[in-house]
C-alpha cells in the first residue's frame, strides 16, 4: 500500500519549473522546430525553382500576398539566393539556440527564429503548418522574455503562452466533438486512409480492434476538451495531462510525418508547468499571477462586445431596408420583401393572408402597380443558407434598365422574415409562402416570372402547378434537382459535408462566435450598398439555423424522389453555372430533363451555361449576373412574342412557307448554348 501511494504522489504532483529554466526548454524545443523547418527547406530547395511546390511566380499571387506592404517584402526575400541565405541563417541560429546557457543574447535568437519565420510565410505557402505558428509565438514569448529584466514582465509572457496552450488544446478538443466522425470514432481509421497522413498499418490496425480505436479517438478528445482543468487540483494534473499530451505529439510525429509536431507544441508545456506549481512552492516564489485576471478581465469585455455586436447586427436583420415591407401566409409566418421598378401606386405598409396560422382569404393586399403594367413581374427565390440581396447584380439591372418590376423577399427564418409556426418544417411550407405572397400582394391581373438560385429553383418549379394561372415563365439560376442526391456522386458526397459545415455554423454563432466570423471573398464582389447588410445576415445563427432546417427536409425529400418531373404549364429557361455543368456532367443531364418538361422547350427557353462562372459567382460576380440578366430579359422578350399569334401569310406568298411559327423554332431541344 505504501508503494501504491508513492507512486500516486510521484504521478498527481506538480512538476516544479522554475521561471529561467522553464524559459530555457521552451526556447531549445521551438529553436529545435525551427532548425528542423530551414533543413527540410534547405534539403528540398528544388521547390523554388520555377514550376515547384513554391514558385513565387506563382505564390506572389495568393491573398496572403495581396497587401502592398507584405508584397514589396516577400519580394525582396522571394530570390533563390535570399530565401536559401535566410534558412541557412536560421539553421545555424537554431544550432546556437541548442547551447548551453541563458543570457540575454539568447532573446535576440528567438526573436530572429520567430521573425524570419514570419517574413518567409508567403513564400513558402506550401510546407508550414501549425508545428510553425507554435514555434512563433514561443519564440516571441520567450525572446522578450529573455530581453526584458522585469520578472513581472517574463511571468506574464509564462502565463500568455500557457493560456495559449489550453486554447489551443480546448478548440482542437471541442470543434472535434461537434464532428460526427470522431463522435462515432470513424475519424482515425479515415485519415489513416488517407496518402498525406494515412498509415496502412494503423488502419488496420483499427478495423481489426475496433473497440481499442474507439478509446483511442475519445481519450484525445477527454484530453484536449478537458485540458484546462490542468490549472485545478493544486497541480495534481500536470504530470498526467502533460504526460499524454506529449505522446500525442510523438505518435503524431511517427505515424502522421508531422516530425515538427513533436517539439512545437511539447514547447508550450514547460510555461504550463510552470504556471500549474502552487505558488507556495519554493521553485516559483515570486511568480507575479496577474495575467490570469487580466486575461479573465479580457474574455468578459470579449463576451460583451461579442453579445453586443450580436444584437446590433440580429436588429440590423430583422429591420431590414427602409423600403422593406412584411406579409402574413397561411402558416403565420412573416415574410419580409422589398420591391423596385415601375410599379405605378405605392405599397400599403403590411398584407396578411387571413389570420396568422390559418388558411384564409387575402386581406386588402399592397398594391403593386394599378394593373395596368403589361410587363411581368419578376420574383426572385434564394437558394439554401443565401439572401435576397445575392441577386442585387440582376434585380438593380431590370429595375434601372427595363420595365419589369421586381419582388425579392426571404424564405421564413432568413434576413427580417420570421417562421411563427411551430410544425416540422417541410419543403410545401416554402411553397404555400411564395404562392401566398404572390397572391397577396400583386394585383390578380398582373403576370409574374418566378426566378430561383439553387434551392430556390426547386420551390418555384413546385409553385408552378398551384400559380399557373399568373405564370408566364420560370427562371431557374444553377438550380437544385430533386434527383442530384441520387443521380449524381458529387452531390451526394458533397451533401455529407454540407450537413456538417451547416450545423456547425449554427452551433457556434448560436455561442456568440460572430464577432470572430471571418469576411467571405464572395461578399466583396456584391454592389458596396449590400455587403454591410449581407455580412449582418451571415453571422448572424438565424439564417444557418434555417439553412440547417431546410436542408434536413430537402435531404430527406431529394433522398425519397420517384425520378420523375411532372410537366410543367409555362415557358422556362435555366441558366447554368459552368463549372456546375463541367466538373458534374451528370448534372447536365437532369438539367435537360427539366427543360424538357417545359412546352416548347425547344423555341422557347432552354438551357444557356455562363461561361467562368460557378455555383455562386454567377450571381455575386457583376459580370457573370448581368449576363445572366441579359439571358433573362432574351428570355422574357420570347415569351412575350410567343403570347402574341403571329399573322399567317398565305401559301403562295413570298417563298411559299407558311409564316405561323416562331423566328426561333429551329432552336434544338435542350440545347446548351
Amino acid at each position: 500500500m505504501r508503494y501504491i501511494r508513492k507512486l500516486a504522489s510521484a504521478v498527481f504532483s506538480p512538476v516544479p519549473v522554475s521561471r529561467d529554466r522553464a524559459l530555457g526548454i521552451s526556447e531549445r524545443l521551438s529553436a529545435l522546430t525551427t532548425l528542423s523547418s530551414s533543413l527540410e527547406y534547405l534539403n528540398q530547395r528544388k521547390h523554388l525553382e520555377p514550376g515547384g511546390l513554391n514558385d513565387w511566380d506563382i505564390m506572389k499571387k495568393s491573398p496572403e500576398s495581396t497587401n502592398p506592404v507584405i508584397r514589396k517584402i516577400s519580394n525582396a526575400v522571394a530570390h533563390r539566393e535570399v530565401t536559401l541565405a535566410l534558412h541557412a541563417a536560421r539553421a545555424a541560429v537554431g544550432v546556437g539556440m541548442l547551447l548551453p546557457g541563458n543570457s540575454r543574447w539568447r532573446g535576440a535568437g528567438s526573436l530572429f527564429l520567430g521573425g524570419t519565420t514570419c517574413l518567409l510565410a508567403a513564400r513558402h505557402r506550401y510546407g508550414t503548418d501549425g508545428s510553425d505558428q507554435v514555434a512563433t509565438l514561443v519564440q516571441g514569448a520567450t525572446g522578450l522574455a529573455r530581453l526584458s529584466r522585469s520578472t513581472q514582465t517574463q511571468d506574464a509572457l509564462l502565463w500568455y503562452v500557457a493560456l495559449q496552450a489550453n486554447l489551443s488544446y480546448a478548440a482542437s478538443g471541442w470543434v472535434k466533438l461537434l464532428g460526427e466522425r470522431w463522435r462515432d470514432a470513424s475519424a482515425l481509421p479515415g485519415v489513416m486512409r488517407t496518402r498525406t497522413y494515412g498509415s496502412e498499418k494503423i488502419y488496420r490496425l483499427t478495423q481489426r480492434h475496433p473497440k481499442t480505436s474507439k478509446y483511442v479517438q475519445h481519450g484525445v478528445l477527454a484530453l484536449e476538451c478537458l485540458f484546462p482543468l490542468v490549472h485545478l487540483a493544486g497541480g495534481r494534473l500536470t504530470r498526467p495531462v502533460l504526460a499524454s499530451a506529449a505522446s500525442f505529439h510523438v505518435a503524431n510525429g511517427f505515424i502522421m510525418g508531422l516530425g515538427r509536431f513533436m517539439t512545437a507544441f511539447p514547447s508550450m508545456h514547460p510555461m504550463v508547468a510552470y504556471t500549474t506549481t502552487p505558488a507556495s512552492h519554493p521553485a516559483v516564489a515570486g511568480r507575479d499571477d496577474r495575467a490570469v485576471k487580466a486575461a479573465g478581465l479580457l474574455l468578459a469585455a470579449g463576451v460583451a462586445a461579442s453579445a453586443a455586436l450580436a444584437a446590433q447586427r440580429r436588429s440590423t436583420v430583422l429591420e431590414g431596408w427602409p423600403t422593406s415591407r412584411r406579409f402574413v401566409t397561411r402558416h403565420g409566418n412573416e415574410l419580409l420583401y422589398e420591391t423596385g421598378g415601375d410599379t405605378g401606386d405605392t405599397f400599403g405598409t403590411s398584407a396578411t393572408f387571413g389570420t396568422p396560422g390559418t388558411p384564409g382569404t387575402p386581406g386588402t393586399p399592397d398594391t403593386f402597380g394599378t394593373g395596368h403594367g403589361e410587363e411581368p413581374v419578376l420574383v426572385f427565390a434564394a437558394g439554401l443558407a443565401s439572401t435576397s440581396e445575392h441577386f442585387a447584380w440582376i434585380t438593380e439591372r431590370f429595375v434601372n434598365e427595363t420595365d419589369h418590376p421586381v419582388v425579392s423577399y426571404a424564405r421564413a427564418g432568413y434576413g427580417g422574415s420570421l417562421r411563427r409556426t411551430t410544425a416540422p418544417y417541410e419543403l410545401v411550407e416554402s411553397v404555400d409562402d411564395l404562392e401566398d405572397l404572390v397572391r397577396g400582394v400583386l394585383p390578380a391581373g398582373r403576370k409574374v416570372v418566378l426566378v430561383g438560385h439553387s434551392l430556390g429553383g426547386e420551390i418555384i418549379r413546385r409553385a408552378a402547378d398551384r400559380l399557373s394561372d399568373r405564370l408566364a415563365g420560370l427562371v431557374y439560376l444553377d438550380p437544385a434537382h430533386p434527383a442530384e442526391l441520387q443521380r449524381s456522386e458529387r452531390q451526394s458526397e458533397g451533401s455529407k459535408a454540407l450537413s456538417e459545415t451547416i450545423a456547425q455554423a449554427s452551433r457556434y454563432l448560436r455561442l456568440g462566435s460572430g464577432i470572430l466570423m471571418s469576411r467571405p471573398e464572395w461578399l466583396d464582389r456584391l454592389p458596396k450598398e449590400y455587403r454591410q447588410r449581407v455580412f449582418a445576415q451571415y453571422t448572424d445563427a438565424r439564417l444557418w439555423t434555417a439553412g440547417k432546417r431546410e436542408w434536413e427536409a430537402v435531404e430527406k425529400d431529394f433522398r425519397a424522389f420517384d425520378g420523375t418531373i411532372a410537366p410543367l404549364p409555362v415557358p422556362g429557361l435555366i441558366i447554368a453555372a459552368q463549372q456546375t455543368v463541367d466538373q458534374d456532367p451528370e448534372q447536365l443531364l437532369l438539367y435537360n430533363e427539366l427543360s424538357h418538361a417545359h412546352p416548347g422547350h425547344g423555341e422557347t427557353g432552354g438551357i444557356e451555361v455562363v461561361e467562368g462562372s460557378d455555383h455562386d459567382s454567377l450571381l455575386t460576380n457583376a459580370a457573370h449576373a448581368h449576363r445572366a440578366a441579359d439571358l433573362i430579359a432574351a428570355f422574357l422578350a420570347e415569351v412575350a412574342a410567343a403570347r402574341v399569334p403571329a399573322a399567317r401569310v398565305p401559301a403562295d406568298a413570298g417563298q411559299g412557307e407558311p409564316q405561323d411559327q416562331p423566328q426561333d423554332a429551329a432552336r434544338t431541344e435542350g440545347t446548351v448554348r
